[in-house]
């Protein structure tokens, strides 16, 4: 055999040598990879928690003033009503002395043994929802149909006067009113929050007659005094009245309404009352003569 040929000989050999190393090192990075996957595979199964139902958990989506517990574990479910008891239990304390602040109770209202009614309280045909006169807690009639419509009225006049308004606080439950008025208390006193926000069952927006409106791109003055001294704060106060509406608590009055001046909260009446009250330029309670 001529050396050419066992040089090519040679080569070949070498050639498949490396081939095979290759082949080799290739087939054990693959199966060490594969075995890290199911190892890594594994590792996620157990870690991974079980999906609950999409049905289901629109069901867990807790509702204002419901409780946030899992209803899949009684054990869990207890403690966390033991734990929301004691944080209820201490916002309670924060809003009075006493042992509960349940509306019911005397306490809490603004009159010194006073407790919420069985009927809602119509003085001349009106119904009055104020630091004197209270409603049921179980009164929850919803927004008014009436008003909702003047409402949408008022809203389209605005619009072509060139404002955008907004309802962004209507119709409020007993319950839901409990939690804000509560939520305000323990962020600014019993006595400051009194001067803005009701008491439970003390509230207008209760009697589904009482809209908080603002105007959509200026939420920067919505809950302000200086919404009142916007263009469309003034048109509102000007036409309100022409759709059934009044200012409830309009400036310096806060002696006789029981609250500071809300440039946005305004109160449905009908047409023909709501024009004699801004003709007269008096509260509600003074053209009621509600002392």
């Amino acid at each position: 055999m001529s050396k050419k040929t066992n040089t090519t000989l040679s080569i070949i050999t070498i050639v498949l040598l490396v081939l095979a190393i290759i082949a080799i090192v290739f087939i054990t990075i693959n199966k060490n990879e594969n075995s890290h996957e199911e190892v890594q595979k594994e590792e996620m199964e157990e870690k991974e928690p079980v999906k609950a139902d999409p049905k289901t958990e629109e069901n867990l989506e807790p509702e204002k003033g419901e409780d946030n517990t899992n209803p899949t574990n009684s054990n869990e479910r207890d403690e966390n009503k033991e734990e929301q008891k004691e944080e209820e239990d201490k916002d309670n304390k924060d809003v009075s002395n006493s042992t509960t602040n349940e509306a019911s109770k005397d306490d809490n209202g603004y009159i010194v043994g006073q407790t919420l009614p069985t009927e809602p309280t119509f003085i001349k045909g009106v119904l009055i929802a104020n630091k004197k006169y209270p409603l049921p807690k179980d009164y929850n009639p919803g927004e008014d149909a009436e008003a909702l419509a003047a409402l949408n009225d008022m809203s389209e006049a605005a619009r072509n006067a060139g404002f955008e308004l907004t309802a962004f606080s209507t119709f409020r439950s007993f319950d839901y009113q409990s939690n804000l008025y509560n939520r305000y208390v323990t962020r600014d006193g019993k006595d400051n929050a009194d001067r803005y926000s009701a008491r439970p069952g003390y509230s207008e927006h209760q009697t589904g007659l009482a809209f908080d409106i603002g105007e959509v791109g200026r939420e920067d003055v919505w809950l302000t005094s200086e919404f009142g001294e916007t263009e469309a704060g003034k048109w509102l106060v000007e036409n309100a009245h022409k759709y059934g509406f009044i200012l409830r608590y309009p400036k310096g009055k806060e002696n006789i309404t029981g609250y500071m001046y809300e440039s946005w909260h305004f109160r449905y009446l009908g047409i023909p009352l709501a024009t004699e009250v801004k003709e007269s330029e008096l509260t509600l309670e003074e053209f009621l003569g509600i002392e």
